[in-house]
């Protein structure tokens, strides 16, 4: 049988622009836990470090939606490269403030404007939907691909991020973080031939694609599932402390996304048969039913292979939306249909770190894996509730989008 990601990785341009997706979307892994790192080892303020990091990630939430409408309508090119180099100058911007000991105001200023670095992944994925347009099976393989690579970059990001930054100077993390979005930027954006067609204003005359019914129940979703990711992800670090392991913290999670890249790899060898709404919501399902061990959860050793089995649910959920997402967003808008979604999570993420922390702070870490359980069960009532939605037709669920 032939191995089809030899033969979606083969289609021409399709490795380049892979590969610099890869170097480009590590800064969103990077730089939130190099922020982190830098000012509490400058400063020995935490409560600060953990301010900026969530103004970044809360600012490139509410931005990469509006980056990518610019770019469905005049192309990566031309959108990418000013838009990345507002992000470097930010960069540049934090680091001259922290080194001048600057007032607290400007930290927050530049690390909202490191927030205009573009979601990369969000530009591979809208290449992957140009180059293989009208071959459903070789899609789903590259989104399999896509979602492999999204852990691998999260497993790898925050590891080189905080080693470098503790090993070399504390603010390696921040520099080598915006050194890859420079590079992954550029690379990516040199390939014309793979980049998608700008679509006239007129197409973008009727507004957001957040319209779309069937986008809105996805995005909803997604907030609560990235409510489950960082709150596990919170509670997870300080089990860990509370058994006097925290440094083992990081394996653990890393459990966590080597069994969402064992699943992404897999699945994306099977052809799916039956409606994309099934596979979506059995994904959400099991997602939210995998985390309800963790309650019972006593000690590190029975934690590592609990998360690696919630894992196993993440990258198919994640996959098997793709195609609702094609379904329910015009093609004129699918660039910026799948940054809502990268929103989505992010807002989740920061709602589930937030919520789980004062759960852990009152009641302890065991007490915390309530956090993703009940996060979880509002991704099932939200998938349920909304499915309609999902299921109707694509000129109805549009609104006059088709």
């Amino acid at each position: 049988m032939s191995n089809p990601y030899r033969k979606i990785l083969a289609a021409p341009g399709a490795a380049s622009f892979t590969a610099a997706g890869f170097f480009g979307r590590m800064t969103l892994s990077m730089m939130g836990v190099g922020m982190i790192t830098l000012v509490s080892q400058v400063t020995g303020r935490y409560g600060l470090a953990g301010a900026l990091a969530a103004t970044f990630a809360l600012a490139a939430a509410a931005i990469g939606p509006q980056t990518s409408r610019l770019v469905d309508r005049h192309g990566q090119a031309r959108v990418l490269r000013p838009v990345t180099l507002v992000a470097v100058a930010a960069v540049a911007g934090f680091l001259l403030c922290l080194h001048r000991d600057a007032q607290e105001w400007a930290l927050f200023l530049f690390a909202a404007g490191i927030g205009c670095a573009p979601n990369v992944g969000s530009m591979v994925k809208a290449r992957w939907a140009e180059v293989h347009q009208g071959s459903p099976r070789d899609l789903h393989t590259a989104y399999s691909w896509e979602a492999v690579v999204d852990e691998v970059c999260y497993i790898v990001g925050p590891i080189v991020s905080i080693g470098l930054s503790i090993a070399w100077f504390p603010q390696a993390g921040v520099v080598l973080a915006g050194g890859f979005l420079s590079v992954g930027v550029l690379w990516l954006t040199a390939q014309r031939g793979t980049e998608p067609a700008p679509h006239p204003r007129a197409a973008h005359d009727e507004g957001s694609a957040l319209r779309s019914r069937g986008l809105q129940v996805l995005v909803a979703t997604y907030v609560a599932i990235g409510a489950v990711f960082g709150s596990v992800d919170v509670v997870t670090v300080a089990f860990a402390e509370e058994r006097g392991h925290k440094g083992a913290a990081s394996l653990v999670l890393a459990a966590y996304a080597i069994g969402s890249c064992a699943a992404g790899v897999v699945l994306g060898l099977v052809h799916l048969k039956g409606p994309p709404f099934t596979h979506w919501f059995v994904g959400v399902c099991a997602m939210a039913a995998t985390v309800l061990p963790l309650l019972f959860v006593t000690s590190l050793w029975l934690l590592a292979p609990l998360l690696f089995l919630a894992g196993l649910c993440i990258a198919p959920t994640m996959i098997t939306a793709m195609p609702l997402l094609e379904r329910h967003v015009p093609r004129s808008k699918f660039t910026e249909g799948m940054s809502w979604t990268g929103t989505g999570l992010a807002v989740g993420l920061a709602v589930g770190s937030a919520v789980s922390g004062r759960v852990v702070d009152s009641s302890g870490a065991e007490s915390g894996y309530v956090v993703p359980c009940a996060a979880g069960a509002m991704a099932v009532v939200v998938a349920l509730v909304g499915g309609h939605h999902l299921r109707a037709p694509a000129e109805k669920d549009l609104g006059g989008f088709a």
